[in-house]
């Protein structure tokens, strides 16, 4: 039984319902984004004639735009509408444009709650829902937070199969704090990134490059723009979302709960993960440090942990591919007589697995990056080999999975790679033939 959500008695199956009434504010921000957009674009041209106006049409025309902005956001607000069948959850919205999105129950892959900063002071949330066979997100943006965890609730139960009435009735799942990440280990990590140093020197560095060439203010904005953006994302962007990494155990997967500006409730769905990789920088190595990445079918939630030491990280694996032993897997290099003439000095960095559950590569020296998959995953396996390659008797073997994922093991001796591609064929349809069905709360 779970832990039962307090909140208002849900309708009867099938009433239409509202979001949260601080939703046309979130709405009328697509349009002001937008003409903020083209004013920087349109930059002195812009700014030439809102100086050629007298003050009163400026302000006129600035209440004007808070108008039709505002009115925009309202009417979006009032026209959508989501309501919870026996079968499906229907999502009307548009304004002039009506869309319907039918997601049945039974499809759902993961359903995630954010609740960005504003959203947070607000006490509103978003809900955001992965469905099989699609690439996007739909969302349910915003709901009250105590809505919003109600609804999830019921959605997974009833994606359980559980009734209507009892799908209410047993509220979240309980969980079981598995591992947290310390604000320390997060910020240390980043320091040792060479990636996130990169991406602020770019961030920093190219604007006054560009300046120096062009002297060309409205050059040097739309070069520190996107170079400001990508610094952000490589760095700071990184902390924040890392911020107080959670990773809990329930019946519906692993929760990973993260974030200092806008907090993300995320589920890794049981037996959808596809492909695990990890990841080992340079600098790591010595403190015994992997980040861990996730390719999971029809999901977007990429990253299970972004900082843990080895064993830790090795367990936590163990959870979302059960039955799999990471520290059992022993690879085996390329040979060096045909791989170092294929790729030079890189060549040490790829090596190949094969233990009784999985099928992992491994590459990079730098960094170096570690995918596994299970063999009961695997969709196909092909072999494949250059000119240069055939003459240096090496060939690479592809393993693709369901989630549009390949896994490579590289520069293999010809003759391994070709008994290794009917060997995990052979493996991969004897494994799903006993795999355990993929279902919520199981």
């Amino acid at each position: 039984m779970g832990r039962p959500v307090t909140g208002p008695t849900p309708p009867p199956p099938g009433t239409e319902r509202r979001l949260h009434v601080l939703t046309p504010l979130r709405r009328a921000w697509v349009p002001v984004g937008a003409t903020a957009g083209l004013v920087a674009q349109q930059g002195e041209r812009a700014q030439e004639w809102a100086l050629a106006l007298p003050v009163w049409l400026r302000l006129a025309v600035l209440a004007g735009l808070v108008l039709v902005f505002g009115t925009y956001g309202f009417l979006s607000w009032w026209f959508t509408h989501y309501a919870v069948t026996d079968t499906e959850l229907r999502i009307r919205t548009g304004l002039l444009f009506r869309r319907t999105a039918h997601i049945r129950l039974d499809r759902v892959q993961a359903i995630d709650v954010t609740r960005p900063l504003l959203a947070r002071v607000a006490g509103v949330a978003a809900l955001r829902i992965d469905v099989i066979g699609t690439e996007d997100k739909d969302e349910l943006a915003f709901l009250a937070e105590r809505d919003a965890v109600a609804l999830r609730a019921e959605l997974l139960a009833r994606a359980a199969g559980f009734a209507p009435a009892e799908a209410t009735a047993l509220g979240e799942a309980p969980e079981r704090e598995l591992l947290r990440v310390p604000v320390r280990d997060l910020v240390v990590s980043l320091l040792l990134s060479l990636d996130a140093w990169a991406a602020i020197a770019a961030g920093l560095g190219g604007p006054v490059l560009v300046w120096t060439l062009s002297s060309n203010p409205w050059a040097t904005l739309v070069a520190l723009l996107p170079l400001l953006g990508a610094g952000w994302k490589g760095s700071a962007a990184r902390f924040l979302a890392g911020y107080d990494w959670r990773v809990a155990e329930s019946p519906d997967g692993l929760r990973l709960d993260h974030g200092l500006l806008d907090r993300a409730h995320e589920t890794v769905p049981p037996g959808r993960v596809q492909t695990v990789r990890i990841v080992e920088p340079l600098l790591w190595r010595r403190r015994g440090w992997v980040r861990v990445e996730l390719n999971v079918a029809g999901s977007k939630n990429g990253i299970l942990v972004p900082v843990a030491g080895r064993e830790a990280a090795h367990a936590l694996i163990a959870r979302v591919l059960p039955g799999a032993d990471p520290a059992a897997l022993a690879f085996a290099p390329s040979p060096r007589r045909g791989a170092r003439w294929v790729v030079p000095v890189w060549w040490k960095g790829y090596g190949l697995a094969v233990s009784q559950e999985l099928f992992a590569a491994r590459r990079g020296r730098l960094c170096r990056r570690t995918e596994i998959v299970p063999h009961a995953k695997v969709q196909s396996v092909r072999r494949t080999q250059g000119p240069w390659e055939r003459m240096r008797g090496v060939a690479d073997v592809h393993v693709d999975t369901g989630a549009g994922n390949t896994v490579t093991a590289r520069l293999r001796a010809a003759d391994e790679a070709g008994a290794l591609l009917y060997a995990q064929a052979n493996r991969s349809r004897t494994s799903r033939a006993t795999a355990r069905p993929d279902r919520w709360m199981a």
